[in-house]
């Protein structure tokens, strides 16, 4: 019988905003009503503690999808939306460090710092009330309006048996506009987000003090061509078209790298209204809707792109007061912010901190980005300029996408609702059609507006890496508005690259270039990523990793499962008999054996792979590692042909051989005897490997000298490979490879990740017959204000 529950009820860039003061701020009611209609949903649970969410309106969705977010992860929301209320300090203390989540601050009180400015603000509050296209849908808001009251009701049913927050005093009701906040953050991830320390700490020189960067043009283009990278943040996703699949339908494999303990892991779940959605799939924590995931004809995942989020603005100071900068000639004072926040003191008392935020018309002034130094002078600073800090509509593009039928109904969702920050979208459809496009909110910086605009250190790091130093003396160097954007300052949706095949595209965070190699996408702007530049291995492993499949026959789903968990170690394939010859050149002995016997894997039991890669960590560095350097006109195979007397390979051999045997691990020992998580005291072993090595199961783990591996922190999240087969229930596997809950009393705590450790896979029920066949299904009843 079913069990029935009556829940009951930045960094901001101002200048820059243009929403309009006077829009009235959409309410936060969290009852569980909307129009004065009770919400109302069912909750079906099937295996490994999947929900699928059935509702007969948005609200309901929202209600229901809120309430089970909470069943599972409470603890972790609850802490996302201290960090959004900017009270870390309040509850945690000031000096501590956030999970990072939502933010790159490193302390709490940067944190609080960063997040209050953008509430004092009043930013998020004008943008969920601006109406869509630019602010968000209805339904969206009825989403979001329900997702509060679900998790609300949660909390009222007194059931929260996560020790990480039962009774504590944070963990408190939410409000619709809380939900917007999370999603609002997440956007700015990739560029407000990711320069936290370095806004909130940005302050005038004191005096006539002059602090000049030092730091050789070299080291900036080094900071801009590994921008994103630094983001910490990735992804696989491969789409196969009916002309190369077995059954001549659409194939897709998302594989995205996230977080694997913080605030920000997906979590599964499957949203139905009847006759108007049916997605599945998974969401980031917070999140109203599904944001990588399915329909009965068209699936779809994200990978980070290459393009820059943001432009940088070089301001030219004022003398005698570096708050004041010139523009068109004419002096203009910066803003001043002050925020005050309130910090715990050892004692346990609270005492008001107040700091300082300096803007300008280009946004706050941020004193480095990446490893790029740009200090804060006394005739010069620079201001960050982030069109995502204006940006509340990826919840707008992720109900879109689930939506959508086909791959063509998907490009129009991405240019119509322009939501997407900092990802690309790859897809599929039952029809064979396979879509890489890169529709993202970009500044609005063409490359003929970078000739124009850009300063002379500006044309360095726009040339290596896409990142735009913009002259501020000039107004006409503020990004403009272009033909058919729904907010100024971004990039005309029509400028992006989009493919559509019928054998495959794929990405793994390199540029649109190489979507697929046998149709090169070239001559788009430096903002968006490269061309004809190196690869990554992991890009190259993904691309070798199709090419011989489909060398051995067209895909199928289980072909597509194998290749994502082969744990090929591309590096490996390329560089280990090599190595081995070097080795014994070397006359090492025991290295050289273990290495001639590994199997070119990164399997949790395989023996060698250890090994491997402690020495190719260090050996990537070495200059001349390869005897053949890299050729744009063969991408996928250059560079190769190890060399096997480069010096710093050699030593990169020794010295992995050394640190080994100083922590007292085994040269041999099996990969996942020190790869691995801890749940409950159970030590699960995990496979996969790290970037450099090409592993498309990425995994990656802190090393400690002297002790080894710590527990795995990020890699492989949400996976998931999609069939269709020409009904409407899409053959389908999934796994989330840190469970859904991250309550350490739950059933689901770690019961994917035991599933990961063996590679296997949870087979997907989408459609109602297979849902109601599950073994032990659990079925909730949920009413606003009564059992339903």
């Amino acid at each position: 019988m079913p069990r029935t529950a009556s829940p009951g009820a930045g960094a901001v860039l101002a200048a820059a905003l243009l929403i309009p003061a006077t829009l009235a701020v959409p309410g936060t009611a969290s009852a569980a009503t909307v129009g004065g209609r009770t919400m109302s949903a069912t909750i079906r649970y099937t295996e490994y503690g999947i929900p699928h969410i059935t509702a007969k309106d948005y609200a309901g969705l929202g209600y229901g999808t809120g309430y089970a977010a909470a069943k599972d992860n409470a603890c972790l929301i609850a802490q996302g939306i201290v960090t959004l209320r900017g009270e870390r300090s309040r509850y945690f203390g000031p000096s501590e460090r956030p999970d990072r989540s939502l933010s790159s601050a490193s302390t709490n009180l940067a944190s609080d710092v960063f997040f209050m400015a953008v509430n004092d603000s009043g930013v998020v509050e004008r943008l969920a009330a601006a109406p869509a296209p630019y602010g968000p849908t209805e339904d969206v808001r009825r989403l979001s309006r329900g997702w509060a009251a679900g998790f609300n009701g949660f909390l009222r049913e007194g059931k929260v048996t996560d020790p990480a927050c039962k009774g504590a005093p944070w963990l408190r009701p939410i409000t619709e506009m809380d939900v917007y906040r999370r999603g609002y953050a997440l956007a700015m991830l990739g560029g407000s987000g990711m320069v936290t320390d370095q806004i909130t700490g940005a302050e005038p020189p004191a005096g006539n003090a002059v602090k000049p960067s030092k730091q050789a043009p070299g080291k900036a283009a080094e900071g801009a061509r590994n921008l994103m990278a630094d983001a910490g943040m990735g992804s696989n996703a491969i789409a196969v078209g009916g002309g190369a699949t077995a059954n001549g339908r659409g194939l897709l494999l998302g594989n995205p790298h996230y977080p694997w303990h913080n605030g920000r892991r997906f979590w599964q779940m499957h949203q139905t209204i009847p006759g108007e959605l049916d997605v599945s799939g998974a969401a980031l924590l917070g999140a109203p809707s599904v944001n990588i995931g399915h329909t009965s004809t068209f699936a779809w995942s994200h990978t980070v792109a290459t393009g820059v989020p943001f432009t940088l603005t070089e301001l030219r100071l004022v003398p005698g007061d570096p708050t004041y900068y010139l523009v068109d000639g004419k002096k203009e004072k910066m803003t001043r912010q002050r925020v005050t926040v309130q910090a715990r003191q050892p004692d346990g008392s609270l005492k008001p901190v107040t700091a300082t935020q300096w803007r300008t018309r280009y946004g706050p002034v941020v004193t480095s980005v990446s490893s790029i130094d740009l200090p804060w002078t006394t005739w010069n600073a620079y201001a960050i300029t982030d069109p995502n800090a204006t940006n509340l509509r990826l919840a707008n593009t992720s109900l879109a996408l689930g939506r959508a039928r086909t791959t063509d109904d998907a490009v129009r969702a991405l240019k119509q609702t322009q939501g997407l920050p900092w990802v690309n979208t790859i897809a599929a459809d039952s029809r064979g059609e396979a879509l890489f496009a890169q529709i993202q909110v970009l500044p609005n910086v063409t490359d003929a507006f970078a000739d124009r605009c850009n300063t002379l250190l500006g044309h360095l790091t726009f040339r290596q890496g896409g990142l735009a130093i913009l002259d501020g003396t000039r107004s006409s160097c503020a990004p403009g508005r272009a033909p058919g954007t729904v907010q100024p300052g971004i990039l005309d949706p029509g400028r992006y690259p989009v493919l559509t095949r019928a054998d495959y595209v794929t990405n793994s965070n390199d540029s649109y270039w190489l979507s697929n190699p046998n149709e090169p996408l070239t001559g788009y702007d430096r903002i968006i990523g490269d061309e004809k530049a190196a690869r990554s291995l992991r890009t190259r492993s993904g691309l070798v990793a199709v090419r011989d499949q489909l060398a051995g026959g067209r895909f199928t789903r289980s072909g597509m499962q194998s290749l994502v968990f082969a744990n090929r170690n591309h590096a490996g394939e390329l560089a280990a008999s090599g190595t081995v010859a070097m080795c014994r050149d070397m006359r090492l002995g025991e290295p050289c054996d273990i290495l001639a016997g590994w199997d070119r894997t990164a399997d949790a039991g395989s023996r060698g792979a250890l090994l491997f890669d402690r020495y190719w960590r260090r050996a990537t560095d070495a200059w001349d590692l390869w005897k053949t350097p890299f050729d744009a006109s063969d991408p996928v195979d250059t560079p190769r042909d190890f060399n096997t007397n480069s010096w710093a390979a050699r030593k990169a051999l020794r010295d992995a051989v050394d640190e080994l045997t100083s922590s007292g691990i085994p040269l041999d020992a099996p990969l996942g005897d020190h790869q691995y998580v801890v749940r409950n005291g159970e030590r699960i072993p995990i496979g996969g490997g790290t970037e450099g090595l090409g592993i498309l199961n990425k995994i990656e783990a802190p090393w400690t000298p002297g002790k080894g591996y710590a527990e795995v922190t990020t890699g492989s999240s949400y996976v998931q490979v999609v069939s269709f087969d020409g009904d409407a229930c899409p053959d389908t596997r999934t796994l989330l490879t840190y469970s859904q809950s991250a309550d350490p009393t739950s059933p689901h705590y770690a019961d994917q990740t035991r599933l990961f450790s063996r590679k296997a896979w949870v087979t997907e029920r989408f459609c109602a017959d297979e849902i109601s066949k599950a073994p032990g299904l659990d079925v909730i009843k949920l009413s606003g204000n009564r059992a339903g």
